[in-house]
């Protein structure tokens, strides 16, 4: 965003936690924000507030607008009522102008609750493309076609990395030796976590390669990737890459989650595609031999392997056509103007 000229008045990666106890420990910290930013609106008064996910704090924040005369909002990834607490729809849809929805699932508990709501495609769609070809990718990373690729992906929170890369780490370590030809490459995504993993690595005797750049393309190569439940999957996904997809809570917060959240399935291929075809790991199903006997019927050359890909590509589809971001963008355009019409 600020590379898009955005003026960034807070950093939200500085306050990205998930998990009840994570939230109460940064409690103090999120109320400040939510002041400052409170302060900041009522300075500035903006015509509209657009809200992008993380909704515990967003329609906080919306509350505060609207208190302080603003009352045009436009949540964009509205909160995931299909999921969990669904009478969050009916009290969004009271407040909010219009919502955008990147995934056709979200939309039927804001249209019960006679929300604005609509699904205009995914912006995944146009972003997520392999930087280099093929040839030139597996120059680059240096491996030959003989070689299997596999990829760690354990998150960008830090949590997240401490919960799942140990068993993602145990995996490969059982995968090496059924397969010795596997490569094992690690995309990182922050820097500033990039030192705990290269730590967390180097106590494995499995070679594992951070990457930085042309991390699509890598995807592209890969036999499969293990992968934290979340938007990579859905990347993976694009790029036709199959995964074994991981979810771990510290245990109250599962306890909690557990009795809230009632799906079928975690990740967002199987959601898309209405049925789980392929593999999710929940809890205590996180371990090393359970990834590696998932993850070994994923390599090129297994029957298992054509049948994801052929259902990847049709949870794909569902994601809508090219040009999302443009058609997101008029419609936060027009939501303004209807807005400041309104107020003459």
């Amino acid at each position: 965003m600020a590379a898009a000229g955005v003026r960034i008045v807070r950093n939200f990666a500085d306050y990205n936690v998930m998990g009840i106890l994570e939230v109460l420990k940064n409690l103090r910290r999120l109320k400040g924000l939510l002041d400052d930013l409170t302060a900041f609106m009522r300075k500035e008064r903006p015509d509209l507030l657009v809200l992008i996910d993380y909704p515990d704090f967003n329609w906080r924040l919306a509350k505060a607008c609207q208190s302080a005369g603003h009352s045009c909002l436009f949540p964009y990834i509205p909160p995931s009522a299909w999921a969990w607490r669904k009478g969050r729809a009916r009290t969004c849809a009271a407040i909010a102008d219009e919502f955008v929805a990147i995934f056709p699932h979200e939309l039927l508990p804001y249209q019960k609750a006679k929300a604005r709501i609509s699904f205009v495609g995914n912006p995944l769609v146009d972003s997520v493309k392999a930087e280099l070809p093929p040839e030139k990718a597996r120059a680059f990373f240096g491996v030959s076609a003989h070689e299997h690729i596999i990829l760690l992906m354990p998150g960008s929170r830090k949590q997240e990395i401490e919960l799942l890369l140990p068993a993602m780490l145990g995996a490969a370590k059982l995968l090496l030796k059924k397969r010795p030809e596997t490569k094992f490459f690690l995309p990182v995504g922050k820097e500033n976590l990039a030192q705990r993993i290269e730590m967390m690595t180097e106590e494995t005797d499995v070679p594992v390669r951070l990457v930085h750049e042309n991390r699509y393309a890598l995807m592209g190569l890969a036999d499969a990737a293990i992968a934290t439940s979340g938007t990579v999957v859905m990347e993976a996904c694009l790029m036709e890459s199959p995964c074994v997809s991981l979810y771990k809570l510290r245990f109250l917060n599962y306890l909690i989650g557990r009795s809230l959240v009632h799906v079928d399935a975690f990740t967002l291929p199987n959601i898309l595609a209405g049925h789980k075809f392929q593999p999710e790991l929940l809890q205590g199903e996180v371990t090393p031999e359970r990834i590696a006997e998932e993850t070994l019927k994923l390599y090129k050359g297994e029957p298992a392997r054509a049948r994801v890909q052929a259902e990847l590509r049709r949870a794909a589809e569902r994601l809508g056509p090219s040009g999302a971001a443009e058609r997101i963008a008029q419609k936060i355009l027009a939501c303004a103007e209807r807005n400041r019409t309104n107020d003459f």
